[in-house]
């Protein structure tokens, strides 16, 4: 259910390496992350006006010290002020810096707003763009890759790891990139102000830089701990809840819940080291922000005790501080949410890295089959090593020719069609359509000449109609009618509620096996492929109506090429030709009746078949 080595796999990129693939994401929205970034600066500005109103408030009329000259800006608004006849009493100055105040803090109420409207259409452009190349990118994975992976597991890489970065790229990046230049345009200002005071506030900003830095050491590998954590438990969730008529029927509900009870345990353990870190970090952060505010008021208190500085510029002294740290602790706060986002990006990127199928080389040929040839020549084929599960495999289906398939379970028949379909990769020999090999061809066009019915027929959430159809709006109302028809499921539909719009519930779990079986035929008659594949697609259903659509199996094989892999050997015995396998070899070749005349393998196979058959009926005779 999850990969053991799953950490190792995921490896220690480098932090730039991953941040620019995140990045490029971001690329087609340029110019909204360029608006974005010019927004931040306008707001650091308006953001940090505070303590320089408070200061001018407080030199001006609060406190004001003739014996000192007062600052650029101070002397400005004192200027203004006088102009406006707003300058002559403490009382009126103080309603002239309120309603700057009150005009600056509108301004930049306003900037703010449009900077998170703009962020949040790029972040979420990204990320749909993002989300759209990961479903793309999983369409086009080999089967092999789901063979081994599970469910849950890509369900967390779509939804939580996706949401990690939506949150980084909305708010954690413009965040961070936001308090770091108001962090500078702050440290500009204090030693605009005073530099001894500066220096003191620059001394205890490096101790928090240093404490950011080790705490990013320590957080990546937690972080990713727990996501893989969460991933986890989603496959866990997802395997079981699917499963849940099995874990009842074999009454597996105690197992499976010590098993989750471990499961959910390793996620507390890997949440609560994230919380203890975290618990560390914020206290650590705030303790060092308190502690220059601290030495702040200790050293400029002595400063303007000495009249060496301004009540107004100590206070807003402190204030920048403050600001200052804020800053630096937002932006330690959202490392956190970058740290996840790191880590959540690698989960995401290995899986786009997970090689495709490999384009044809050359020019792929023009895949239209109008004749339906297939050969198999020499073709060896392991789905580990060299564990042969098809050894030199050879054999020609002509066009139009019925072929069947049969053999004891495990001698490789339904291999034969996961190789035919390119969900594997054959180690030796060739497959040929129309004397093209399947290699050399595109694998959404090869794939779109075959028409199949499997054994367990897969439905989708939606209707009867849209199963039939596929999404596929070139096929009629009436070709989708037509195809019930063909497979007598029509009356059955027409009797539900709303005929063929009726809903399917999840995997068509509201109708019956038979059903499903049915609902496939009429699929594969829909489509109208040139070659037809039926993987035991009598399996599900009662003998009754498989006699009944025995007339409808031969209308579709009609004028196709058609293979059929059965276990019922009844179901096959007007075919053209019948290959026996064992083993992963083909053992014997004919028609019904020269391989019963030969008494070979397949005549074996057959009267073991019969005799079990006859008696069962015997005995249900017997029970009458």
């Amino acid at each position: 259910m999850s990969d053991p080595d799953d950490q190792k796999k995921i490896g220690r990129p480098r932090d730039w390496r991953l941040a620019a693939r995140l990045l490029h994401y971001l690329y087609p929205y340029k110019w909204a992350v360029l608006a974005s970034a010019a927004l931040t600066a306008l707001n650091v500005p308006l953001a940090t006006a505070g303590p320089l109103f408070t200061k001018a408030a407080i030199d001006l009329f609060l406190a004001p010290a003739p014996a000192r000259p007062l600052s650029g800006y101070v002397l400005k608004l004192r200027h203004w002020a006088d102009f406006l006849g707003l300058g002559g009493s403490g009382q009126r100055g103080l309603v002239f810096i309120a309603i700057l105040f009150l005009l600056v803090n509108i301004a930049q109420s306003a900037v703010q707003y449009c900077q998170t409207v703009v962020t949040e259409w790029a972040g979420q452009n990204a990320i749909h763009d993002l989300r759209v190349k990961i479903f793309s990118h999983l369409q086009k994975v080999p089967i092999p890759f789901y063979d081994k992976t599970p469910v849950g597991r890509l369900m967390t890489h779509l939804t939580t790891d996706v949401d990690s970065l939506n949150e980084m790229f909305n708010s954690g990046m413009i965040t961070i990139l936001g308090n770091a230049v108001m962090a500078l345009y702050i440290v500009g200002w204090m030693f605009r102000i005073n530099r001894p005071l500066a220096l003191v506030s620059v001394a205890t900003l490096a101790g928090i830089v240093i404490f950011t830095v080790w705490f990013r050491a320590s957080a990546r590998p937690v972080f990713r701990r727990l996501s893989e954590q969460i991933a986890v438990i989603n496959a866990f969730l997802q395997e079981h809840l699917t499963g849940m008529q099995v874990v009842q029927i074999f009454t597996r509900e105690a197992r499976e819940m010590e098993e989750f009870r471990r499961i959910n345990h390793e996620h507390w353990r890997a949440a609560k080291a994230v919380t203890l870190r975290n618990a560390v970090f914020y206290p650590g952060i705030e303790t060092m922000a308190l502690a220059g505010v601290a030495l702040i008021i200790w050293f400029g208190g002595g400063q303007a005790v000495r009249n060496l500085i301004s009540i107004g510029s100590l206070v807003a002294f402190i204030q920048l501080a403050q600001s200052l740290y804020d800053s630096v602790t937002e932006i330690g706060s959202r490392y956190h949410l970058l740290q996840s986002a790191m880590a959540s990006g690698e989960r995401i990127f290995r899986l786009l890295d997970e090689p495709i199928l490999a384009p044809p080389s050359g020019r792929s040929p023009g895949v239209a089959v109008s004749r339906g040839r297939i050969e198999f020549r020499n073709v060896w084929f392991a789905y580990h090593g060299e564990e042969w599960v098809l050894k030199d495999i050879s054999f020609v289906v002509e066009p139009g020719e019925k072929v069947a398939f049969v053999g004891r379970t495990g001698s490789g028949k339904t291999t034969l069609i996961s190789l035919l379909l390119r969900y594997y990769e054959i180690q030796r020999g060739r497959i040929l359509i129309d004397d093209v090999d399947i290699r050399q061809m595109d694998t959404e066009r090869l794939r779109s000449q075959f028409g199949i019915v499997p054994q367990d027929v897969f439905l989708f959430c939606g209707d009867i109609a849209s199963n039939v159809r596929l999404g596929n709006q070139s096929i009629s109302g009436e070709t989708v009618r037509g195809a019930a028809r063909a497979v007598q499921i029509d009356q059955f539909i027409a009797n539900l509620p709303k005929g063929y719009e009726s809903e399917v519930l999840e995997q068509g779990v509201s109708l019956s096996a038979g059903q499903r079986q049915l609902i496939g035929f009429a699929r594969a008659i829909a489509f109208d492929r040139p070659i037809l594949i039926l993987d035991e697609a009598t399996s599900s259903i009662d003998t009754q109506t498989e006699i009944r659509i025995r007339a409808a199996v031969r209308r579709i094989m009609t004028g196709r090429t058609a293979l059929v892999i059965a276990h019922r050997l009844s179901t096959i015995q007007a075919v053209d030709k019948i290959v026996v396998m064992h083993q992963g070899e083909i053992r014997e070749a004919g028609d019904h009746r020269s391989l019963l005349l030969n008494r070979g393998l397949y005549w074996r196979l057959h009267r073991l078949q019969f005799r079990h058959s006859a008696a069962a009926a015997a005995e249900l005779t017997a029970d009458d």
